[in-house]
């Protein structure tokens, strides 16, 4: 059997085409190339470029897959809460009528298995304890709407006919393969622990906090922030969870504790040697103050055991990918 992985030429999905590669896997990506690289895909995977809502593409890929596919594991979909204010749109259009396409076509070839990358921000605001599955779900952004509106729809689907769905709440993702293969190498991305990486080796001019007077214990947002390597594998469990029959579950991946905007940016200039310039700014629409994971249930579920729980390694491993990205582009 082959595993179709949508968005494998993205940050977290060729990470998780690497893993299932690693595990002896079969691999057949389908991106847009919108955000990702045709680079990122691994040599051994089978990639086809075309957009998930395609019906035509996902033929392609399934047919270039040269096996039957049991399982898609569905990364593909836009991701930046500012953005998906100022253009929600899109995200409706990229991160939910694209999911409902891709499962009407997975049902369509007899696809069993659906992963799909959903996310804290479906919670919304929820204070500093740790939020469980169970925690009322009320977003903020079009982008937390948007994926929410997708559960929704998938766990009807599921309801109604045989698919089997894992639904993975993410909290931050960061970090890089250790393995130096692939990372987050998106053009213009906003992520906190990218933007620091990319001021600290003098591509960026410093970068700016959006918001000083939250809650926390310094002011500034407080994130959960979960190694990409520990979360693909946390996809991989949810994989094997799906083929043993489970019929489907919701489970949030994070650690279960946070670091503000300040503790992230302190650890990147302690691993740089970078006292790169600091700007604060006001708060942006549909930010939130503090969000981390319960995780006893994917700990207990799936048995997940991470090993990069620490900001240091995190960062890193992201600061290594940036130094390696930059290295690329000078060649």
């Amino acid at each position: 059997m082959a595993v179709l992985v949508t968005g494998g030429a993205g940050y977290i999905g060729s990470h998780m085409a690497w893993r299932l590669l690693d595990a002896g896997e079969r691999v057949v990506v389908l991106d847009s190339l919108e955000g990702g690289h045709a680079w990122s895909v691994p040599p051994a995977a089978r990639f086809v470029q075309g957009d998930v809502a395609d019906g035509q593409a996902l033929a392609r890929a399934l047919d270039l897959a040269g096996e039957p596919v049991d399982a898609v594991l569905h990364f593909a979909g836009s991701v930046s809460v500012p953005e998906s204010v100022e253009r929600p749109e899109k995200y409706y259009r990229n991160n939910t009528c694209a999911t409902l396409a891709l499962v009407e076509g997975c049902r369509a070839a007899g696809i069993a298995n659906v992963i799909f990358s959903s996310t804290a921000a479906v919670y919304g605001e929820v204070g500093s304890d740790p939020v469980d599955e169970s925690a009322p779900a009320l977003p903020t952004s079009p982008y937390g709407t948007s994926k929410l509106m997708s559960e929704r729809m998938l766990a009807d689907i599921a309801g109604a006919h045989s698919l089997r769905c894992g639904v993975l709440r993410y909290f931050n993702v960061a970090g890089a393969d250790p393995q130096g293969r692939t990372g987050h190498s998106t053009r213009g991305a906003g992520h906190l622990l990218k933007v620091a990486c990319e001021a600290a080796l003098g591509l960026r001019d410093g970068l700016t906090i959006h918001g000083t007077d939250y809650p926390t214990r310094d002011g500034t947002a407080e994130r959960d922030f979960i190694h990409v390597t520990d979360l693909v594998e946390a996809h991989y469990l949810a994989l094997q969870q799906l083929r043993a029959g489970d019929a489907g579950f919701t489970l949030n991946c994070g650690y279960g504790r946070g670091y503000t905007v300040l503790e992230t940016i302190g650890a990147v200039k302690r691993l740089s040697g970078s006292d790169f310039p600091v700007h604060t700014g006001p708060r942006r629409p549909g930010d939130i103050a503090s969000v981390i994971a319960d995780n006893r249930q994917i700990l207990a579920r799936l048995g997940w055991a991470p090993v990069h729980d620490d900001i240091d390694t995190i960062a890193a491993h992201a600061l290594a990918w940036e130094r390696k990205l930059l290295q690329r582009s000078e060649s």
